[in-house]
């Protein structure tokens, strides 16, 4: 069956570039819109916001929490503490998730106070002019000493100008906290504020940043997200007007960002501030004026945890925060990669082992596509029988190249044959095959899922390397031969698929198939294991198709007779 191998080999390429090209390709077409900057005397410049100062040497971390007062954060998701110096929340553990595989692995450490190795917190304040608002040095008074879910808190500070400051403190089930930011006017004047929030991160991220998942200063306006480099920040600041959205840091499944009142206008930041952290704000585009013994409250929102699909989508829906589920880069073919997600989270959440669920998958999916399968193969046996007649047309006219074409698709017609009918279910499985593969690299939900034996992390590369003797011999391969025994079944199961086709006439043809199975091999290896589970159950399930429809269609199996060119 050549025209099945020539599919196939089709299907590979296209699908390599698809993988690898895609993206820079869009990138190519359609560029980001330059970010909205704030014009001074004709020139581009940053607000002036507070920054936090860069400390004089790194410490231990549980010394800098024992330095200062603070308020514990207990959630069924969260455990940490609010720095009653400058009411920061700097101090966060995930306790869902835990950094490796290992039985001991500590929980994921998010925030971390400043002065320590890898300092990462948010502050809210208030600029203004006339105006003695609290500072990093402030020391809050607060209401409780506990924030849960149940007991909010209430922070209260004074200034030597007459006004009183009050941040309003909430936390849900999962990682989003509600501030409320108060300012009374006790003095004898109006008095103007300008409530600003930012976080801070000294470092960047340890995860490596790639096309299909994104790392970095991150900020969602109303008309699209913007997915920025580190390297994007450094030089000139990236601010971003809008009314709605929010603005923060993302780390392979982890993200902390601010969420400004959704009806108000304000300007993002993203900018490397001069002790070189790199820093995301916002404040409000026009100041809250408040006159002589009245008050104003202002509320926002910060989020910092795991971006955890359904909670993403649960709060753009529930809160109306604009665009919160782009905290996921799902790219151009979210429309695919969101149904896949939800179907294999239904069908984990019903089996319990996600590497069975992406069998359970794999078969619908081609179970689905069986009728599309089908139809090909019928495709392929009415070529098969005018096989003859094209080679006697093809002889007949080889020195006229445009009557040949003329000639074979007249008899096309006549025969009632579609030449591209058998390209429709692999140009089908491309796009399902990318989105599994964003699915399993980009959710949360897939990290550190087990399947069976040494497989604990379908959304990491198998681990059971053979070359090192399965890590018996103490040293790490290359990536190149970091090949496991699931990338050798994978080559394996596509050496039996082709196996069962037809051989290719062509010495040439023979030669690229005999060796695709084990270049396939070598280029899936450092893919994630959950990918590899989906290509070798339908290298399966294609086999058993085949064998059936070969006993419906036999004259695929027979070899092709010649038949003499036309006088």
């Amino acid at each position: 069956m050549k025209d099945d191998q020539k599919n196939f080999l089709l299907f590979a390429v296209i699908a390599g570039l698809l993988l690898f090209a895609w993206p820079y390709a869009m990138h190519w077409f359609f560029p980001q819109q330059p970010a909205a900057t704030q014009m001074v005397n004709g020139k581009q410049v940053a607000k002036a916001l507070p920054t936090a100062d860069a400390p004089a040497a790194l410490r231990d971390r549980a010394v800098v929490l024992a330095e200062s007062p603070r308020v514990a954060i207990e959630t069924p998701s969260l455990k940490g503490s609010i720095n009653l110096k400058g009411a920061r929340i700097d101090d966060l553990v995930l306790v869902k998730y835990d950094e490796t595989t290992a039985k001991n692995s500590p929980p994921i450490h998010l925030l971390s106070p400043n002065g320590t190795q890898g300092a990462y917190f948010a502050e809210f304040g208030w600029s203004g002019a006339g105006v003695q608002a609290p500072n990093a040095n402030t020391v809050w008074q607060a209401s409780g000493t506990r924030l849960t879910p149940t007991t909010p808190v209430t922070l209260t500070a004074r200034t030597a100008t007459g006004q009183t400051f009050r941040i309003d403190l909430a936390v849900d089930q999962d990682y989003m906290f509600t501030i409320r930011q108060t300012v009374a006017n006790l003095g004898q004047a109006p008095v103007s504020v300008t409530p600003y929030a930012s976080v801070s991160r000294a470092e960047r991220s340890k995860d490596a940043g790639q096309w299909a998942a994104r790392v970095g200063p991150i900020a969602a306006t109303a008309d699209e997200a913007h997915y920025l480099g580190w390297a994007d920040v450094e030089g000139t600041p990236k601010e971003f007007r809008t009314k709605g959205g929010w603005a923060g840091f993302t780390d392979h499944y982890w993200l902390t960002t601010l969420i400004p009142d959704q009806r108000l206008g304000v300007t993002f930041g993203q900018r490397q501030n001069p002790s070189k952290a790199y820093q995301a704000d916002y404040q409000l585009d026009q100041p809250l004026v408040i006159a002589p013994g009245k008050q104003t409250s202002y509320s926002s929102r910060f989020f910092a945890g795991a971006k955890e699909v359904k909670l993403l989508d649960s709060y753009q829906e529930k809160l109306g925060i604009t665009r919160f589920s782009y905290a996921i880069d799902w790219g151009w073919f979210g429309v695919i990669e969101q149904p896949i997600f939800y179907y294999l989270d239904m069908l984990f959440r019903l089996v319990g082992n996600f590497g069975v669920a992406i069998i359970l998958l794999t078969i619908t999916i081609r179970g689905l596509l069986f009728p599309i399968a089908h139809k090909q193969f019928e495709s392929m046996a009415r070529m098969r029988v005018i096989q003859p007649k094209m080679k006697a047309l093809q002889e007949r006219y080889k020195d006229d190249k445009q009557r040949q074409q003329q000639e074979i698709m007249k008899l096309y017609k006549e025969e009632k044959v579609n030449p591209l009918a058998g390209c429709l279910p692999i140009l089908l499985q491309i796009p399902i095959m990318f989105a599994l593969y964003k699915v399993l690299l980009l959710t949360i939900e897939m990290r550190h899922q087990p399947f069976v034996l040494w497989i604990r992390d379908l959304s990491a590369p198998d681990p059971a390397t053979i070359i090192n003797l399965f890590g018996y011999l103490h040293f790490t391969p290359p990536s190149f031969l970091a090949i496991g025994v699931i990338p050798v079944l994978l080559g394996v199961s596509m050496y039996f698929q082709m196996k069962f086709n037809p051989a290719p006439m062509d010495e040439i043809q023979k030669q690229v198939f005999a060796i695709m199975p084990w270049m396939l091999m070598f280029l899936m290896a450092p893919f994630a294991v959950g990918l590899q589970v989906y290509w070798i159950t339908s290298n399966v399930i294609t086999i058993l198709q085949q064998q059936w429809l070969y006993s419906r269609h036999p004259v695929l199996k027979q070899p092709v007779k010649k038949e003499s060119p036309a006088k």
